[in-house]
């Protein structure tokens, strides 16, 4: 039986010696588990009153007292928000009240979350990463749940297997959720500090600011998309890219490229858990609200899907179809013919069209005998240097006869040099002996050609 306001006042005033309340009105907070109330006393302080509605939401209150009691002093002073401070608590039979002291700021529903300024967005963002960077150990010391990666899919697919029994899940969700668990790829992530039961009603907002996190009933180190599974259930996509942008920004560690698809897995594998929870309670109202939202669920999903394969059936049509008026139009082009023309003077008249083909060797009876002129030293062979005819493009080196004193310095007596004339050098170029000096010429018209 839910209680009202007044009587939740009536109880604080048990857990908070001199408390005296002297106005109380409904607050926000899980109707399944807690019922809840603002209270405001004489000397105009706010108080905030969570009583059990079982004994497992009573045994979630407790495991927050006790870490709340962890987060010492120095921890609570790098955090960019405020966090609760039990005043008293008054246990009625198997179940535990516990009144708060009054955080300022005011809850604000998803809708109006989402369509928030960026600089909220950022505080979001910021409060998540402060939440994910708290050291493990606050978490390992308190003896609360630590999940690695691997321990985490598993204890998924365990409350997947759970939920299956119920026989009131949609076959294509069943599917969908087994084969995303199944994909190990997409579960590889780092395990940091969650809050585990993060959403719009446990963020006080003043403003532009988060002024509190409270709901701090599910702390323990395992999946960072669990913070965010709230965000991605808005649909709100601007706002969940803005949200992870700042959060990226103010984290210590990287965070792994799959985050929101295993956000959306598990905002939608919640429903399931609602639907478990509801029939275990034997909460027919809530089994009928869960019932519907997950079939409401597979159809979106059903739909999505199809119009999805119908953009993809388009989009390979389309390919298709631009793929033959391409051959269309390469099949109907008519040839090409390149003409190549020499590269003419600026201001004069195109040259013709230049062939080029290979020059025949001369014979050897063609080649006339030229004798060097006598060596200065025995040390090197110089090379007489020809001007060219009219009427050729080139003229061979000729080979010379022997040197008896190059024998005698020890020099092959055949050595020779081959190459193509040139015109008359400057001094120091003909002074040059060595083959590496020996300049290449080509006829004008075969250079112009070239440099086209």
């Amino acid at each position: 039986m839910r209680k009202t306001p007044f009587e939740l006042a009536a109880i604080a005033t048990a857990a908070v010696p001199g408390l005296t309340p002297m106005a109380a009105a409904s607050a926000p907070d899980d109707a399944a588990d807690f019922d809840s109330a603002l209270l405001l006393d004489a000397d105009g302080k706010r108080w905030r009153v969570r009583s059990p509605r079982h004994p497992e939401a009573s045994a979630r209150l407790e495991t927050e007292f006790m870490i709340l009691r962890a987060f010492t002093p120095a921890i609570r002073a790098e955090l960019p928000f405020l966090m609760p401070t039990v005043a008293g608590t008054v246990r009625q039979g198997a179940l535990s009240t516990f009144v708060y002291a009054h955080l300022a700021g005011a809850t604000r529903s998803i809708e109006e979350l989402s369509t928030c300024s960026d600089a909220l967005a950022k505080e979001i963002g910021t409060a998540l990463a402060a939440v994910h960077d708290l050291p493990q150990s606050l978490v390992k010391n308190a003896d609360l749940p630590s999940y690695t990666a691997n321990e985490f899919r598993q204890r998924k697919l365990n409350e997947l297997d759970q939920a299956a029994t119920t026989g009131k899940i949609p076959p294509s969700l069943l599917r969908r959720w087994e084969h995303a668990l199944e994909d190990v790829a997409l579960w590889r992530f780092n395990p940091c500090v969650v809050h585990g039961d993060l959403h719009e009603d446990n963020l006080l907002v003043h403003g532009d600011s988060v002024s509190a996190v409270t709901g701090w009933t599910d702390l323990r180190v395992g999946d960072p998309a669990d913070d965010f599974a709230w965000l991605v259930a808005s649909n709100e996509q601007k706002f969940v890219e803005s949200v992870l942008r700042h959060y990226t920004e103010a984290r210590r560690d990287t965070p792994d490229s799959h985050l929101l698809r295993r956000s959306a897995l598990l905002a939608e594998f919640a429903l399931a858990q609602y639907l478990v929870k509801a029939l275990a309670a034997g909460h027919s109202e809530m089994t009928t609200e869960a019932e519907a939202m997950l079939k409401s669920l597979a159809e979106d999903i059903e739909q999505q899907e199809a119009l999805l394969a119908e953009e993809a059936e388009a989009a390979a049509a389309e390919r298709a179809a631009a793929a033959e008026r391409a051959a269309a139009e390469r099949l109907a082009a008519p040839p090409v013919v390149i003409v190549s023309e020499a590269k003419a003077p600026a201001g004069g008249p195109a040259k013709p069209t230049v062939s080029v083909t290979a020059i025949p060797e001369p014979a050897p009876d063609d080649v006339p005998e030229l004798r060097p002129e006598p060596a200065a030293t025995t040390a090197s062979v110089p090379v007489q240097r020809l001007e060219p005819e009219a009427s050729t493009a080139s003229v061979p080196v000729q080979r010379p006869e022997p040197d008896a004193s190059a024998e005698a310095a020890g020099k092959p007596a055949d050595a020779s040099v081959t190459g193509t004339a040139s015109t008359p050098a400057s001094a120091s170029e003909a002074d040059d002996t060595s083959t590496t000096a020996l300049p290449v010429v080509e006829s004008a018209p075969l250079q112009d050609a070239k440099d086209r």
